[in-house]
């Protein structure tokens, strides 16, 4: 039963089968007509508007002193994820964010840039974060290795948030699916209401996990500034 209820996490062990349980990352990019990008329509006037908040606030956590497109790479971070995320909730397509692989891959790489830039530029500015202003002098050795270590695992806890929000979900919806056959008529109907509400949870919780990790992202580079 484990094994089975944990196979929709499986990528395969197929090289070829997957590498087209990878491509669904990007795969959805391909479905998009040409006529969304070049003609003006709900649709792209409701995203490009989305995207326009995000650029805001991501602007007002950076602060004013900010480059005007520092934040293109934290909108397509969140479109990234947000993409994915919504994906996986289509029957027989491969979860990509919910797996490490893919959530470490894009926390790692940007921690140690936004580490390596502010420690090369802003030498003085790292040191002073590591103690908080007004921390007794007795207790500065014990703030700088707790401030060293909550740093050090920023990269692991934004990989596994993603990674296990989007597991939990899947693993709840798989769970219900399986049990259907298993059960009465008279209780089809109850469980499908149930599917249908977690369905919309999901989706929810697919918005809520790419603005967290997006957002989260922005105010560490925002710590090295």
């Amino acid at each position: 039963m484990m094994t089975n209820l944990f196979s929709v996490f499986d990528p395969s062990s197929s090289i070829f089968n997957l590498s087209l349980n990878w491509m669904s990352t990007f795969l959805g990019l391909l479905m998009i007509p040409p006529t969304y990008w070049l003609m003006p329509s709900r649709y792209n006037m409701f995203w490009n508007s989305i995207l326009l908040t995000l650029h805001k606030e991501f602007k007002t956590l950076l602060g004013p002193s900010s480059h005007s497109g520092s934040t293109f790479i934290f909108v397509s971070l969140f479109s990234l994820i947000l993409f994915n995320n919504f994906m996986g909730l289509f029957p027989y397509i491969f979860t990509s964010t919910s797996h490490l692989t893919l959530t470490l891959t894009l926390a790692l790489p940007l921690w140690l840039c936004f580490m390596i830039y502010g420690w090369i530029n802003n030498t003085q500015h790292m040191f002073a974060h590591l103690v908080p202003q007004g921390t007794p002098a007795i207790l500065m050795p014990f703030m700088v290795c707790i401030e060293t270590i909550s740093n050090v695992i920023r990269p692991g806890t934004l990989a596994v948030r993603l990674a296990a929000n989007m597991i939990a979900g899947h693993l709840l919806l798989t769970l219900l699916g399986n049990t259907g056959p298993s059960i009465s008529y008279m209780i089809v109907s109850l469980l499908l209401i149930g599917q249908i509400a977690l369905l919309i949870l999901e989706s929810a919780v697919a918005i809520i996990q790419s603005y967290v990790f997006a957002v989260l992202s922005t105010l560490y580079s925002s710590e090295v500034n």
